[in-house]
């Protein structure tokens, strides 16, 4: 009787078991790095982690060629993973164009996070039904609030600077989105470009005497070149204002961002309902929810901008 209570008990472990009872090889498409991507990566690893999904991780980064993440997407579909996680849209696009034509990744899972616009990138056709293999998570920014964040700390804004790379389709996206933003409110923008970070520099030069204020958005190249965009702007006494919060300690006055460790991890729980068996054509793409003002009251002095009380109230975090 004991021996066949033994063997009841097991089967019933057994079957209690989740559906991810074993070792997931996740490969991972990141362009390029910096802390925005990085705190995405780390939180989609803690979200399986505390779920008990034990995962084997092949970590890729292209550093922002292009070249390179066409490349790593060859590569991840050599490795045969369970899923794949491709962290900003460059890489999202090229291992999605590399899922089409390896018939052996058609029913891999590719859940995409850090992407500005997935259906204009043309990643899913739809947003609530994906169709496919492919879903995940966005990163939309709403720009009319970037703008009246600026606004706020520069009442008298006439003309904001932007630096993107052309190349990049969610930047493209969200520079015609500050486009609308500004006709709305009468504020000029003006342009410059660059296709990677060691042009960041120059770019930045280029705005000196052109703008009141410059604006990046969340754009892989110049985030990951910040540093240089933040030297030209205190030299030139030029407010700097960022799309991500984890851009205010690395220069930047202020920022109007969401938390990419928390992107990661809603990107992770995604993961894990699609490794227990969920369809990845039926699972909706999320959105990032929840926005957080950060400001850099060292910045702002170096670049001329006053931070008054009130601002401050309103930050989630302040930087001395």
């Amino acid at each position: 009787m004991k021996r066949l209570l033994c063997a009841a008990l097991a089967a019933a472990v057994l079957m209690a078991a989740p559906a991810w009872a074993k070792t997931y090889v996740i490969a991972v498409n990141q362009f390029v790095e910096h802390p925005a991507l990085d705190a995405v990566l780390k939180g989609f690893q803690d979200e399986l982690k505390d779920k008990g999904v034990a995962c084997d991780y092949k970590v890729h980064n292209a550093q922002a060629n292009m070249a390179t993440t066409n490349q790593i997407a060859q590569t991840i579909a050599g490795e045969k993973p369970d899923l794949v996680l491709a962290i900003a849209t460059p890489s999202a696009l090229a291992q999605a164009q590399v899922i089409k034509k390896a018939e052996h990744m058609a029913k891999v899972p590719l859940i995409f996070s850090a992407i500005t616009d997935p259906k204009g990138a043309k990643l899913v056709d739809d947003l609530k039904h994906p169709g496919g293999n492919i879903t995940g998570v966005s990163d939309m920014t709403p720009m009319d609030k970037h703008l009246g964040m600026i606004m706020d700390f520069l009442p008298k804004l006439k003309t904001v600077g932007v630096i993107y790379n052309a190349g990049e389709a969610n930047s493209k996206t969200l520079v015609q989105m500050l486009r609308d933003a500004a006709a709305a409110k009468g504020v000029k923008v003006e342009e410059a470009t660059a296709a990677k970070p060691a042009d960041v520099y120059a770019a930045a030069k280029s705005l000196v005497g052109r703008c009141d204020a410059v604006y990046v958005p969340t754009d892989n190249t110049v985030v990951s070149g910040l540093e240089s965009l933040v030297k030209v702007c205190e030299q030139s006494k030029l407010p700097l204002f960022a799309g991500d919060v984890d851009s205010v300690p690395r220069g930047c006055v202020a920022a109007l961002g969401f938390d990419y460790y928390l992107h990661g991890r809603q990107a992770g729980a995604m993961a894990a309902r699609i490794l227990a068996g969920a369809s990845p054509a039926d699972t909706p793409v999320e959105f990032q929810q929840g926005m957080n003002l950060d400001i850099n009251l060292k910045a702002a002095k170096v670049m001329g901008v006053t931070v008054t009380e009130e601002m401050k109230k309103k930050a989630h975090k302040v930087l001395e």
